[in-house]
């Protein structure tokens, strides 16, 4: 039996064309939400599968209402309007907001080049900020309120010395996911008392998205791969916890074992059996 859990409840996904985001969407539709989806393009990449237009058509056939609106993150004016416009969509109520969209572009620090650092912390940091305060006010005024920012295990520092001499550095990538987590604490801290809860969680092993499997594909092997069930399970569940499971850093299984979460599969039918 299907779950509604989300039931009535106005979700804005960035990210949503492909990877964890469009999953997210998915699952969100099948338990009930009405979904504001955002991604930079409405129609498919030429590299990488998937698309905002595709994941909405998912959501709808699902039952949901599902909005597609495209907006570019690493542009400030375009990303200033992603809130307003959602709003406006809503009549004024936001329940979720996952920021989930990602610049992911790996390199030695020595000769990284300025404009993919600029481009990087934009989408990555500035970006789900920027959102943050613009839907935070309205969120404030209701007293309730749910905020997931999706991170990643590339934040933590790397163990050492010695050092792993085979190393892709993963040093702004991952710098600009450290800054959205200490962020997304302050933020929390300052929020406590208003009925908000700010979050980020991050994946323990690699979800092979459309994007991961063409830029890490060649170099993971299977156990240390997780499903993309168990990310989006764990994410879910922050977007509808108590009001104080706030202002923490989490990941994904850590957070499935801890909260004893039974993964569901993406459509919400019933338990999702894990491939051996």
């Amino acid at each position: 039996m299907t779950r509604r859990r989300f039931e009535g409840r106005n979700v804005v996904v960035t990210g949503a064309s492909r990877g964890i985001g469009a999953s997210l969407a998915r699952r969100l539709a099948a338990e009930g939400a009405d979904l504001f989806l955002v991604a930079r393009h409405l129609d498919p990449h030429e590299k990488v599968p998937g698309s905002l237009r595709e994941t909405v058509a998912v959501c709808e056939a699902l039952g949901a209402a599902a909005h597609a609106h495209v907006a570019d993150l690493a542009d400030h004016a375009s990303r200033m309007g992603i809130i307003p416009t959602a709003l406006a969509h809503f009549d004024g109520r936001i329940d979720v907001v996952i920021n989930n969209a990602a610049a992911a572009m790996y390199g030695p620090l020595l000769d990284y080049p300025g404009k993919r650092l600029r481009l990087t912390y934009e989408v990555n940091t500035f970006a789900p900020l920027e959102i943050c305060q613009q839907v935070l006010p309205s969120m404030i005024a209701r007293g309730e309120g749910w905020i997931v920012n999706v991170s990643s295990a590339t934040a933590k520092h790397n163990e050492g010395p010695p050092f792993r001499q085979t190393h892709t550095s993963h040093g702004i990538y991952g710098s600009s996911k450290a800054a959205l987590n200490r962020i997304t604490n302050d933020l929390a801290v300052e929020m406590y008392g208003h009925g908000v809860r700010i979050n980020t969680v991050e994946p323990r092993a690699a979800v092979m998205s459309e994007g991961a499997q063409i830029l890490i594909g060649d170099f993971v092997r299977k156990d240390q791969i997780e499903s993309m069930e168990e990310m989006v399970e764990a994410t879910l569940a922050l977007c509808c916890c108590d009001t104080n499971a706030t202002g923490s850093v989490h990941v994904s299984l850590d957070l499935i074992e801890k909260w004893g979460l039974t993964v569901h599969d993406l459509d919400a039918k019933g338990p999702w059996a894990s491939q051996p």
